[in-house]
């Protein structure tokens, strides 16, 4: 009774481990310059409600939900169909399960004349890092 015990607390353990290493590891994705996926645009529910940062979210602004990119950082998002693009500025995160590389406003996604479709494809590129990535200099 006693090993039967020990096994299934041993199992549960590792399990456990192996969750909290899941979502741990999930936001240390390294940053890169550039990657292609596919980006939506938020809901209206969301308007006057806080992001990640602590803005208020506004569907004018040029802004984005990005699961890996420092707060701040400006990148350029370009619709793949068409090659309009977009700069805008991450101030928000995603769901964690959601695998799209990131969300726009409808400013943004008006200018990329995506906004009848609800997903396309993108190519993501930093064009100025975030504050807090930039080392002070010696």
């Amino acid at each position: 009774m006693n090993r039967i015990l020990l096994t299934i607390f041993i199992s549960l353990s590792f399990i456990t481990c192996l969750r909290a290493q899941q979502k741990i590891n999930y936001r240390k994705v390294p940053l890169v310059d550039s990657a292609v996926g596919f980006a939506s645009f938020y809901s209206n529910s969301f308007i006057g409600k806080k992001t990640a940062n602590g803005e208020i979210f506004s569907q004018s602004k040029m802004t984005c939900a990005h699961n890996t990119l420092p707060f701040g950082t400006q990148i350029r998002v370009t619709n793949l169909e068409n090659e309009k693009f977009v700069v805008v500025r991450v101030n928000d995160r995603l769901h964690h399960r959601n695998s799209r590389l990131v969300d726009l406003t409808s400013s943004a996604a008006k200018e990329l004349e995506f906004k009848g479709k609800g997903v396309i494809k993108v190519r993501v590129e930093v064009i100025r890092a975030s504050e807090s990535q930039i080392s002070p200099p010696k």
